[in-house]
C-alpha cells in the first residue's frame, strides 16, 4: 500500500458477488464482514436502504448494493453477508453495511491488471467504477465505494441514521 498525498493506493481487494457478477472494493475500505443479521426496516425509506443494524451499540445503515446498481433485490441465502465499509460522505467517514450475495476472497492485484472504467457515453455515469480487474476467468468490477451513492441517496442514509440515533436516545 502506497500513500500519495491524500490518496491511498492499495493492491489488495475484497471480492464479492452480486447476482452472477464479481465485484471488488479496496480492502482499506472494509472494516469487517459479518453474517447476515436482522435488519430493522425504517418506514418511508427508499427500497435500496434496507434499514439499520446494531453493530456493537452503533447504528449502521444497510444498503442493498444490487438495487443501487440496477439489479434485482438481494435474496437472503446461507451465503448472504454484510460488508461493513468506511465510506467518505460529505467530508465525514460513515460506517455503512452493504449486502452481498457472498464474499469470495481478499486478492492482490497488480495495478497493471486493472483497466480504466469502460466509456459508456455521456449519458451513463461510471464514476462509481474505479476500474476493471482482470483475472484468468474474466473481468470483475472494482467499485469506488465513496462514489457508489448519489447525493440524494446519501441524504436518505443520513436521515435514517439521525432518526435511529434519536429513537434510541
Amino acid at each position: 500500500m502506497d500513500q500519495i498525498g491524500d490518496i491511498i493506493q492499495t493492491d489488495q481487494y475484497l471480492t464479492f458477488t452480486l447476482a452472477e457478477e464479481t465485484f471488488a472494493v479496496e480492502i482499506v475500505k472494509v472494516r469487517e464482514v459479518i453474517d447476515y443479521v436482522h435488519v430493522t426496516r425504517v418506514p418511508r425509506m427508499p427500497a435500496f436502504l434496507r434499514g439499520v443494524i446494531n453493530l456493537r451499540g452503533s447504528v449502521v445503515p444497510v444498503i442493498d448494493l444490487r438495487l443501487i446498481l440496477g439489479m434485482d433485490c438481494i435474496d437472503k441465502t446461507i451465503d448472504t453477508c454484510v460488508i461493513i465499509a468506511e465510506v467518505r460522505m460529505d467530508g465525514e467517514t460513515l460506517h455503512l453495511g452493504m449486502l452481498a450475495d457472498s464474499v469470495q476472497e481478499v486478492i492482490d492485484i497488480d495495478p497493471s491488471q486493472i483497466d480504466p472504467p469502460p466509456r459508456l457515453g455521456s449519458m451513463l455515469n461510471t464514476d462509481f467504477i474505479r476500474g476493471m480487474g482482470k483475472r484468468e476467468e474474466g473481468f470483475f468490477i472494482i467499485l469506488n465505494i465513496d462514489r457508489v451513492l448519489s447525493s440524494d441517496e446519501i441524504a436518505s442514509i443520513e436521515a435514517v441514521k439521525t432518526g435511529a440515533v434519536r429513537a434510541t436516545a
